[in-house]
């Protein structure tokens, strides 16, 4: 069982940085490839990046290419998300979230092994 644990979130104006962290316990880090996503009021969790677990492949959906840099560091057991050029669009609670099988398949929520609870990201106009 892994447990995940995101921090970083906050509050930050347009234009703005955040980096979240995504720390994980309970289980082989380096075994599995870890994505973030994210949810808006009244919208559906959404796929944001997507990293394999030896940092060779990455995933980003199309709304932050350019903007968010997704990476890892095995030896600590975490995984990050850099975020550039905050937009008011880009807030929602972001979620951390673990697979073992293919990267490719941790763009779909249904693909999902674990998540953590979440970490809050608001960004003012």
């Amino acid at each position: 069982q892994v447990q995940l644990v995101e921090s970083g979130g906050g509050l930050v104006q347009a234009g703005g940085s955040l980096r979240l962290s995504c720390a994980a316990s309970g289980g082989r880090f380096s075994s599995y490839n870890m994505g973030w996503f994210r949810q808006a009021p009244g919208k559906e969790r959404e796929f944001i990046a997507a990293i394999s677990h030896r940092s060779i492949t990455t995933y980003y959906a199309d709304s932050v290419t350019g903007r968010f840099t997704i990476s890892r560091d095995n030896a600590k057991g975490t995984c990050y998300l850099q975020m550039y050029n905050l937009k008011p669009e880009d807030t929602a609670v972001y979620y951390c979230a673990a697979r073992s099988g293919a990267v490719s398949n941790l763009r779909e929520l249904s693909e999902v092994n674990y998540w953590g609870q979440g970490t809050q990201v608001t960004v003012s106009s």
